[in-house]
């Protein structure tokens, strides 16, 4: 059996074939389109189909928003994917799709040890539940429960949930926000690649935390996107930059804390995994003492987050290998 597996994000969307011969973590051929050229998934579809002849008797899809019932909405796209449209235009047997962080905790029950840096190795419980975290241009969660001999993966919208901030810096942060009009303060407004590293750098300005090197500035109002420009002034040795550096360092804090709510929440004696394009880039940082003593701050519960054992995902298809790893078992 063959299906097409698709990762359909923003900026680009994977399609892939995979068999049931070949397993989840081989593809018999990918391809990649800029998502935001297309006006539907359906048209990057037929585009590959003419490219690729093989043959897919279904398809499944992990996609960057909200699944509900059989239609997802993709953030930062026009696009609405309908499963049941899909299963008609394509002659498919069957559609499955599911929030793309999803398909990413699909992933980890296959990941080898090549796929993982592990950050600490803690004790993990056997078919204990695994919390999954994804900081990227925003920041997605989801975690993974033991059922009937295997691992199900659950969606959630935890990143949505108020900020929580610790310590006087912390305090400000958020009253800073406050000052700028969001009432509401989500973990991912504060701690993403596309919203909360800006927000976080421009906070610290504000305070005169460290100055601003005039080159840093130079870079930064040249660029589309300041969050890599912030990311490689933080960790470039041979040009310090404190303010760029201490932006890192309150966004890891930031991280770790979450990760330890999360772990709490789903209580995930199984382990805690960081996906998402941002935690291969910091790994420095992430294996500092600090990540892991804001994780593990949690009073009465230290030692048993202590225990949990805690990698960053190296693989960047995690998303694709856990859509065809769903769509070949489900």
């Amino acid at each position: 059996m063959n299906i097409l597996v698709g990762d359909i994000g923003g900026t680009k969307t994977i399609l892939a074939v995979f068999s049931s011969d070949k397993g989840p973590k081989k593809p018999l051929v990918e391809l990649t389109f800029p998502s935001a050229q297309y006006d539907s998934l359906e048209a990057i579809i037929h585009e590959f189909q003419s490219n690729v002849n093989l043959p897919t008797d279904g398809a499944s899809f992990g996609v960057a928003g909200p699944v509900v019932g059989s239609v997802a909405r993709i953030t930062n796209l026009p696009w609405v994917v309908d499963q049941k449209n899909l299963q008609a235009v394509f002659h498919w047997n069957a559609v499955k799709l599911l929030n793309d962080l999803e398909a990413v905790a699909y992933c980890v029950p296959i990941l080898d040890s090549q796929d993982v840096h592990t950050i600490s190795a803690g004790s993990a419980v056997p078919n204990g539940n695994i919390a999954v975290l994804a900081p990227g241009t925003g920041l997605g969660e989801a975690f993974l429960t033991w059922s009937s001999g295997r691992y199900q993966a659950h969606p959630s919208e935890g990143a949505h949930a108020s900020f929580g901030p610790v310590g006087k810096l912390q305090i400000g942060l958020l009253m800073y926000l406050n000052d700028l009009g969001f009432d509401h303060v989500s973990y991912e407004r504060v701690c993403s690649g596309g919203l909360g590293i800006p927000l976080l750098y421009n906070y610290l300005k504000s305070i005169q935390y460290a100055p601003e090197p005039e080159w840093l500035a130079d870079r930064l109002a040249s660029s589309a996107d300041p969050t890599p420009v912030i990311f490689n002034a933080a960790q470039d040795k041979t040009h310090p930059c404190e303010l760029a550096a201490v932006t890192l360092d309150l966004f890891v804090a930031i991280l770790g804390a979450e990760a330890g709510n999360l772990a709490l929440k789903v209580l995930s004696t199984g382990g805690i995994y960081l996906g998402g394009g941002i935690s291969p880039r910091i790994l420095n940082s992430l294996m500092a003492p600090a990540f892991l003593e804001a994780l593990r701050s949690k009073g009465r519960f230290r030692e048993m987050l202590s225990n949990m054992p805690v990698y960053a995902i190296l693989n960047s298809k995690a998303g694709l290998l856990g859509a065809a790893a769903f769509g070949l078992t489900a």
